[in-house]
């Protein structure tokens, strides 16, 4: 099997949809800058209902506050393109969704 580091993103969400598939999790996506792109390439898989829940684009500081629920004093503090607001946009993106798990990007 090729590593990681040399693999395309159809074969790495193939990987990935292998993987929740065998705990039987959902995925949720929360993107910025991407907007949606990550949702795209999850959804591009067939079957892929059967672990991507939903993705949240959440380009505004806004969006991030009103839909993931990321605290407004956080942003402020840390800057909208900083780890902690991706912690708070993944964490928000589970907490609003049926998914276990999340993949957040925030810039």
């Amino acid at each position: 099997m090729k590593g990681i580091d040399a693999m395309d993103t159809p074969a790495l969400v193939a990987l990935l949809a292998e993987l929740l598939r065998s705990q039987q999790w959902m995925m949720a996506t929360a993107e910025s800058c991407t907007g949606g792109l990550i949702a795209g390439a999850c959804t591009d898989l067939a079957g892929s209902s059967d672990w991507f829940e939903r993705g949240f684009v959440t380009y505004s500081n806004e969006a991030k506050t009103d839909l993931l629920g990321v605290d407004a004093a956080l942003i402020a503090a840390h800057g909208a393109v900083s780890e902690p607001v991706a912690r708070a946009m993944a964490a928000g993106a589970v907490a609003r969704s049926r998914a276990q798990v999340a993949v957040a990007v925030t810039g």
